[in-house]
């Protein structure tokens, strides 16, 4: 039998995070586990306060400092905001988790010009823009990981073909980025997860 893996703890003491949609689901995972492996966390959200408050004190029972962000991940100024208010708080970005996205979903005959411009506005360009936003402030061997899909090496089922692309796009990003920034030893990866059994996942609304 295949034994599941286990992942170790890291020393993440004197590090500081930001978790661009940390506010529930795989974003406030991510944020609370680099709380309980010594990191402070920063997290932006879009319309969960509630939520957002709730991981931020999640986070603060790990004795780390917490702060959560107003930001909606379409709009260039609010990035850039949550990432100059993450570097006020902390003085500094270690790590970056880009995990904000949304999903729509319909065949292309039916797909609307407003959801297809949305996807696009958060899905791929609010990625390139958190990361551009981020890396002037990134310290000497920080890290950045982007939140992808695995439909971005193919894609899964009928009516997801947008999702799927804008996947695909960040995927093929963050290659390009890590080979620009391989010389200031800064680490730009993409995770694919599967199908994440999320309260996102069981009421088809925005992750972030």
């Amino acid at each position: 039998m295949t034994q599941p893996h286990v992942i170790t703890p890291q020393n993440l003491t004197g590090k500081s995070a930001l978790v661009f949609g940390g506010s529930r689901g795989i974003g406030a995972a991510i944020a609370k586990r680099l709380a309980e492996d010594g990191a402070d966390v920063a997290i932006t959200y879009v319309s969960a306060p509630d939520h957002a408050t709730s991981t931020v004190e999640q986070i603060k029972t790990q004795a780390r400092l917490g702060l959560a962000i107003q930001a909606d991940s379409a709009n260039h100024a609010d990035l850039s905001r949550a990432v100059a208010r993450a570097v006020e708080e902390f003085g500094k970005l270690d790590i970056v988790v880009v995990n904000a996205g949304i999903l729509r979903l319909g065949p292309v005959d039916t797909f609307s010009v407003t959801d297809l411009d949305l996807m696009l506005a958060v899905n791929v360009r609010g990625v390139f823009l958190a990361i551009q936003a981020a890396i002037a402030h990134m310290t000497f061997g920080g890290r950045i990981v982007t939140i992808g899909s695995n439909t971005a090496a193919g894609n899964r089922y009928a009516g997801s073909t947008v999702y799927a692309m804008t996947k695909a796009a960040v995927a093929t990003m963050v290659k390009g980025l890590a080979l620009e920034r391989a010389e200031r030893v800064v680490t730009i990866n993409n995770v694919k997860p599967g199908p994440t059994l999320t309260a996102w996942k069981r009421r088809r609304v925005d992750p972030h």
